[in-house]
This record gives C-alpha cells, structure tokens and sequence, in this order.
C-alpha cells in the first residue's frame, strides 16, 4: 500500500471514529452537574483506534475529539481548565496507544490519564463546589470517579465482549 493510500485510510478511519464518538456522546445515562457523564461507550472508538494506530495517531485524534466536545458542551471557567478537561484529558486516552498489544491495560492508561487531568482540573477549578468539610482533593476524586469509574467498566467490557469473539480482530 502506498504511503499516501495509508495516509488516506488512517485520516478516513480517525474521521469515522471521531463521529462515532461524538453521536455516541449523546446517549447519556447520566449527566452531572459541572460536567462529566456516563454516556453509551462513547471512549470505545478513540480508545480503539488508539490501540489500532499507536499513541502519535491516538492521542493526535483524541486531541481533535476533546476539541469537538468543547464545541459540542462547553463548561469553562479558565484558560487552564479548558486545557485541563478537553485537549488534555481527552487527549490522555490516546496513550492507550502505547499498550497496542495489551489493550485492557492501554483502556486502563488512557482513562486513568484522562481521570487525572479532570482530577487536577477539580482540585483547581471546582473545590468551591465541594460540601463544607471536604476536602477538594476528595471531592473530586469523588465528582470524577463517578462518572469514569463507570465509563471505564464498560469500556473494559465490551472490549472483553470484542477481543473474546474476536469480531473486530483487524481493528486490535
């Protein structure tokens, strides 16, 4: 296959991702109230193609997707908190590139890089939000876990449900 064919396919393949991502964003099964949700898998696509393509194409495209959710639903209070819970925290799930070949250890990497940039970002940003007596570093812990937490079980179960049946084999 030619360099640019290649080219072509990785920027159609980021394109398609990315989308699914998006759509699949929407689907909410819960929402909170300074941001954060349990959404219908929508990190399985990025979390995929980062384990397809590496960590440069991942965490390049996962960048893009942080973007778009920013335009999509944006909640900012400060140049440093966008940078913290979009480019960078959606970003982080592009280092589930640097596990190609052990992907239930790569979805764990890339949610828990993205977990610490929305942790920061809480510890920062949203401490005033904490109930009196809590710490922000509980807090939120606390507010961002429970929203990844889930997130994260349900990544790791629908990629066992894939790797097991071996359904997107040419995607892994």
């Amino acid at each position: 296959m030619t360099e640019l064919r290649t080219r072509t396919l990785i920027i159609a393949e980021a394109v398609v991702f990315v989308a699914l991502a998006t759509a699949l964003s929407f689907v909410k099964l819960f929402s909170l109230p300074q941001g954060g949700s349990v959404t219908a898998a929508s990190m399985i696509p990025l979390l995929w193609l980062s384990l397809r393509r590496g960590a440069k194409i991942g965490i390049f495209v996962c960048v893009v997707y942080g973007l778009i959710q920013l335009m999509v639903e944006p909640f900012v209070v400060h140049p440093v908190q966008f940078l913290l819970d979009y480019p960078i925290a959606f970003g982080a799930l592009g280092l589930a590139g640097l596990f190609q070949n052990r992907p239930f250890i790569g979805i764990n990497i890339g949610i828990l890089g993205r977990f610490l940039a929305h942790f920061a970002s809480g510890v920062i940003f949203f401490s005033e939000w904490a109930p009196e007596g809590m710490s922000s570093f509980a807090y939120s812990a606390i507010y961002n876990g429970s929203y990844l937490l889930p997130e994260l079980a349900i990544s790791i179960y629908l990629t066992y449900l894939v790797v097991e049946t071996k359904a997107l084999k040419m995607y892994m």
